[in-house]
């Protein structure tokens, strides 16, 4: 079902559609993210609200109306990025509505404890998707590539491998944490 996660009618149908057709949810990854490069001094109101309203306003919206559907027990997850913790210029907007999810996860596993629901968020590293083709050179991906131990960006199938470890009863005692997926790229 397409829809925005910014746009709460979009929401209300999304989770009508899965009470009919399901009835419970036993795991939710919210991972709707947009950003562009702006840099301080050129960021607009516009810029600010689109990607605060995608990133992190529909991230909370997406938990808040399926919270009525979901089992106790189950799993949440968000994807942030890797971005927060980098401070890459033109990117400072981008960079906060992510760190924001991280606040998100606490306060929720928090608030939820008493559902036995564990919240976390899973911060992706340079991925090799068409999103990186958006990068302007060869020479600004190798760049990308050099500040990786490993070399190489990561592959979709690699995040998809720790969405399922978050959603699995393999990851009941992971709770409130931000799991950087970047092969070591936060780490140096």
């Amino acid at each position: 079902m397409r829809g925005d996660a910014a746009n709460l009618d979009d929401l209300d149908r999304l989770f009508d559609t899965v009470k009919r057709e399901k009835g419970k949810i036993d795991v939710l990854y919210a991972s709707a993210g947009t950003g562009e490069a702006v840099p301080l001094g050129k960021i607009t109101e516009q810029h600010f609200d689109a990607t605060f309203g995608v990133n992190t306003r529909g991230t909370l919206f997406t938990v808040q109306k399926a919270l009525p559907l979901f089992n106790d027990g189950g799993s949440i997850f968000m994807t942030g990025s890797v971005a927060s913790v980098k401070g890459f210029p033109g990117y400072g907007a981008y960079s906060a509505s992510k760190a924001a999810l991280r606040s998100f996860a606490r306060t929720w596993l928090n608030e939820l404890k008493g559902r036995n629901i564990r919240v976390n968020v899973l911060s992706p590293g340079p991925i090799a998707t068409p999103m990186q083709d958006q990068v302007p050179t060869e020479e600004g991906k190798r760049m990308f590539e050099s500040l990786i131990p490993r070399g190489k960006m990561g592959r979709p199938e690699e995040i998809a491998a720790v969405a399922l470890f978050l959603a699995s009863d393999d990851s009941s005692f992971v709770n409130g944490v931000e799991l950087s997926v970047d092969g070591g790229f936060s780490a140096i």
